[in-house]
């Protein structure tokens, strides 16, 4: 009944103090005013309008005490009971605490008196009236009249007793209306909160058991709601670590310090195919007197998030491979190098197996035929593993021809220009994959799973096909792997092209340098020679470095040395024409000075050409041998009996300043003499002085009967750096 519901329908009161009395009476009531119906043992007894009776008995035996859940003592319920003439007689603690009157203020008054207002008296005494003797029970909500004078509005609920004695009572139980309603409001809250929540929640007791889960949690592990009740955490969990989960809710319950958003990933039953996310946390439930209850637990599907930032991490990696290959692969203009770069950066990032093959027509630098059904023969330049498997004996070795059928896989990305994807590898794929069937049985133990074969194409032009497989990478490939390794394969088959395209002009320049130079120098009366060329490794890689051993009459030698400045073919064709004209100019018995000085003037009709020549003749019936010089470095000499040493010759300019006259010296070659011809390429570097670049030539010379061979491969070896700039040509003569 609300405060409205019970205004005042008169100026009756509620029993008041006097001798009469309305109020409905047992057949053996007689008992004083206030007093409790007594059973002859002494004991209080009621019981309700059911007929069954209660009395409290003294021990209780047998009955176990339980601690208190705290939700009464939170509402802070009182109870009180009120005889049939109105008067109070049971008065609890909470009732004083409610209403303000100890028991002893409030026991035997009329409760009319002590708590109504004058204007509710009647409909209060009608209400109780009512209860009384319809025994009909009554819920509502009105004003009381607190001992502080304070007016107060209480939720009520009351019902009738009646003792063994056949009287009748009133029992009033009542609780402060504002606080009642907001527990309601907060337990209506939870209700909502728990039920129609996005978030899975999960109640568990101390041992982990479910107490109650709400749809949500449902939802995201695919277990209806009942079948989660009573059981444990590992029988509903989807998670690989619920050990960890398991012992963390634990630690939890022990502590009481919650633990917030565990990321943890799993497959749920509901959705076993695909990898799901989930943010944890949990929290240790405790009644208001400290007693633990158990634990909630909320479980956030953060699945999109997970793949989000899963799928930007895959990017992230993805723009750090390409950027790593920007730098790795193309360091160097050799076809193989580029592609064992390739497969490299591929492994394991993209596949567990790269193989990367060209084409042999491509590589030979001719240009392809029109793509038909017909088979393809290809040649191996890489392959790596990202681990020790039997798919390697399922490859082609690199440097090895294979010949591939038009049914291949392989054979198709070559002839369509378009990548080839097999996302699940199967028993039908692997006779098209492999190069034959015992290939294919490798591949199959292997674990061979997923395929993709990617175009090498530059300018246009098909070079070959970047071969992928996966076998520990459980992933299939997918477009996002096809358009990665397209990219690898562009990036690659640009610097491939270049590398064979350089091959092939560096063949046809050293073809054209060396046909220039003698294949090995001739045996000449008193002297034995040994000479070498060698090609720089730069990106022109041929010079105009040479060498020449030129027979004369009377069983002289002219032994010549000369480097034109410059590089490519162009200095390769003026090296030729000098080495024509020196020859002629030989065959006239002329001093080495009057040579150098011809050869001068035909180097000075040359278009910008400097170049440095030693000319020497060598006498074998005097062992004199007279050089002349042309800007050249200096020989070495050394013998048995004399130290290594540079020859003192008078400086001169190079061929092609004109007009400057060209000095010849004459020195002596013992038998057992060595003389070192050479050009700049064997001592100059960009890092040491030259003066410190001779005195090591020097040194290597200090054994004179050494082989002339190994001489020449020791001075090379031993000088040289397999990156240097510039070519060099060297002639050693030793006299008999």
């Amino acid at each position: 009944m609300t405060a409205e519901s019970s205004q005042p329908e008169g100026d009756e009161s509620f029993q008041p103090e006097g001798p009469e009395s309305s109020r409905p009476k047992g057949p053996e009531s007689s008992r004083p005013e206030g007093a409790r119906s007594v059973r002859p043992d002494g004991r209080e007894s009621f019981r309700s309008e059911g007929g069954e009776s209660f009395r409290p008995e003294g021990d209780a035996q047998g009955l176990e005490s339980s601690p208190p859940t705290g939700l009464l003592d939170v509402l802070s319920v009182a109870a009180t009971v009120v005889d049939a003439d109105g008067r109070i007689v049971f008065w609890t603690p909470q009732a004083e605490e409610l209403f303000g009157y100890t028991a002893q203020e409030a026991l035997g008054k009329y409760a009319a008196r002590l708590f109504i207002h004058p204007e509710h008296l009647k409909a209060v005494v009608r209400l109780f009236t009512e209860v009384l003797e319809t025994g009909r029970s009554w819920a509502g909500a009105f004003p009381i009249r607190h001992k502080d004078g304070s007016t107060r509005v209480m939720e009520f609920r009351n019902m009738r007793l009646q003792d063994d004695l056949g009287d009748v009572y009133a029992l009033g139980i009542a609780a402060d209306h504002s606080l009642l309603q907001r527990v309601e409001t907060d337990l209506a809250l939870c209700d909502r909160l728990i039920y129609q929540s996005p978030i899975g929640l999960a109640l568990l007791d101390p041992d982990l058991r479910y107490l109650l889960v709400n749809p949500a949690l449902e939802r995201i592990d695919g277990i209806p709601a009942e079948d989660h009740v009573g059981r444990g955490l590992r029988e509903t969990l989807p998670l690989p670590d619920v050990d960890t989960i398991e012992s963390a809710l634990r630690q939890v319950l022990t502590t009481g310090t919650p633990l917030l958003d565990q990321y943890h990933v799993g497959r749920p039953p509901a959705d076993p195919e695909h990898e799901h996310a989930w943010s944890l946390s949990f929290y240790r439930l405790e009644d208001p007197g400290g007693r633990v209850l158990g634990a909630a637990a909320s479980v956030v599907d953060v699945t999109e998030r997970h793949r989000a930032a899963a799928e930007a991490d895959r990017a992230r990696r993805r723009l750090a491979l390409i950027a790593d290959a920007s730098v790795r692969v193309g360091t160097t203009l050799e076809v193989e190098e580029t592609a064992r770069e390739l497969a490299e950066i591929a492994v394991p990032q993209l596949a567990d197996l790269v193989a990367v093959d060209v084409l042999d027509s491509a590589l030979a630098c001719r240009r392809s035929r029109r793509p038909d059904n017909g088979p393809e023969l290809f040649r191996a330049l890489a392959l790596k593993a990202a681990h020790p498997t039997v798919a390697l004996r399922a490859a082609d070795p690199p440097g090895g021809l294979a010949a591939y059928d038009g049914d291949r896989l392989v054979t198709l990305c070559v002839h369509t220009g378009r990548p080839v994807l097999v996302r699940h590898v199967g028993e039908d794929d692997l006779p098209r994959i492999a190069r034959d069937a015992e290939a294919g049985s490798l591949l199959a133990r292997a674990g061979v799973h997923s395929y993709l074969a990617v175009p090498l194409i530059a300018h246009g032009e098909v070079l070959g096909a970047l071969d992928l497989k996966r076998t520990r990478n459980p992933l299939p490939f997918d477009q996002d792997d096809v358009i990665l390794a397209s990219e690898l394969a562009g990036r690659a088959a640009v610097a491939i092209d270049n590398a064979r395209w350089f091959q092939s002009v560096r063949n046809t320049s050293l073809t054209l340098q060396r046909s220039l130079l003698p294949d090995h120098p001739p045996s000449h009366a008193g002297l034995e020679l040994a000479s070498r060329y060698q090609p720089a490794q730069a990106t022109s890689e041929v010079g105009g470095d040479w060498y020449d051993v030129i027979p004369l009459d009377d069983e002289k030698t002219a032994l010549v040395v000369g480097d034109v400045m410059g590089n490519g073919i162009d200095a390769a064709a003026t090296m030729g024409r000098l080495r024509t004209a020196t020859c002629a100019y030989a065959d006239l018995d002329l001093e080495p000075g009057d040579v150098l000085q011809h050869l001068d003037k035909i180097t000075c009709d040359l278009e910008h050409y400097i170049v440095t020549c030693l000319y020497a003749v060598y006498d074998p019936r005097t062992r004199l041998c007279r050089i002349a010089n042309a800007g050249h470095m200096p020989p070495a000499l050394s013998g048995p009996d004399r130290a290594p040493e540079l020859l003192d010759l008078p400086p001169c300019a190079p061929l092609g300043v004109g007009g400057i006259p060209f000095e010849t010296i004459t020195t002596r070659l013992d038998p057992g003499d060595l003389l070192v011809l050479y050009t700049d390429g064997l001592v100059e570097t960009r890092h040491h002085s030259i003066d410190d670049r001779l005195n090591v030539l020097l040194s290597f010379l200090d054994e004179p009967h050494r082989p002339l061979e190994e001489t020449c491969d020791l001075l090379l070896y031993g000088l040289r750096h397999p990156d240097d700039h510039d070519d060099v040509a060297l002639l050693v003569a030793r006299a008999l």
